[in-house]
């Protein structure tokens, strides 16, 4: 396989990377909306409009802001307003899209919990997205660091690499069997189910990043790593209360 790998669609060439971007996007949203479809639990439109308002505009901060800061010195040498909306991170976006949720329930004084509807869409949309980020190679920032082990792949240059988008599509899988499985039983307070996957997939990510290219900041981490320990510390402290 070449990397990166480009589609031609109508006389253009498109890359895989944006166009599983915009696939997941729109496929993770189709099944949202089915899913609500179904749901006994109703929200009234006010609130579904705030929290996607909310949610939407966090998000987009969020992955535009830690994407630029994961390269913190890069980006005050030089301002490239190209380079600085290309920047993106899925943990800015699911971290800045909760505070964004947070925000707007408070503003329509909703208290319940409006997250384990969109776990298994948000975790369909990563995995399409992530099938973008491997067919890109090393041309974008969303390889691994190169590698001796029997799992290392040639993604664009010389060397064996983590192939690390492949790991995340793999541990989202086993996650989504996992979390179904609570969910189908139903003993579980409203919300455990979302609070559970930003756990874990928090937790992973903190991991995942050791062996992918960053830029240290504090001791080895990188600037994913830390906001990855702030959404960790928090969603232990939400699930111990919900357990209590």
């Amino acid at each position: 396989m070449d990397f990166p790998v480009s589609f031609h669609i109508l006389g253009k060439t498109v890359l895989a990377h944006p166009l599983f971007e915009a696939l997941g996007m729109f496929i993770g949203m189709r099944y949202y909306f089915y899913l609500k479809r179904k749901s006994k639990e109703k929200v009234s439109f006010n609130t579904s409009a705030a929290v996607l308002i909310g949610a939407t505009a966090g998000a987009l901060l969020g992955s535009k802001l830690i994407g630029n800061l994961e390269n913190p010195y890069t980006l005050f040498e030089s301002f490239d307003m190209k380079r600085i909306w290309t920047n993106n991170t899925i943990v800015g976006g699911l971290a800045f899209g909760l505070i964004g949720v947070e925000l707007a329930k408070k503003i329509v004084n909703h208290k319940e919990s409006t997250g384990d509807l969109i776990v298994f869409p948000l975790m369909l949309a990563i995995i399409i997205g992530r099938i973008g980020c491997f067919l890109t190679g090393i041309y974008e920032e969303t390889y691994g660091l190169p590698t001796k082990s029997i799992f290392g792949m040639h993604l664009g240059d010389q060397y064996l690499r983590h192939p690390v988008s492949l790991y995340e599509i793999a541990f989202l899988i086993v996650l989504w069997i996992y979390l179904k499985l609570i969910q189908n039983k139903r003993k579980y307070p409203s919300g455990f189910v979302f609070q559970l996957f930003m756990l874990s997939y928090f937790t992973f990510r903190f991991f995942l990043d050791f062996i992918k290219p960053r830029v240290e900041l504090i001791g080895n981490l990188g600037t994913i790593q830390l906001v990855c320990i702030c959404v960790i510390i928090y969603y232990i402290y939400k699930i111990k209360n919900t357990q209590t």
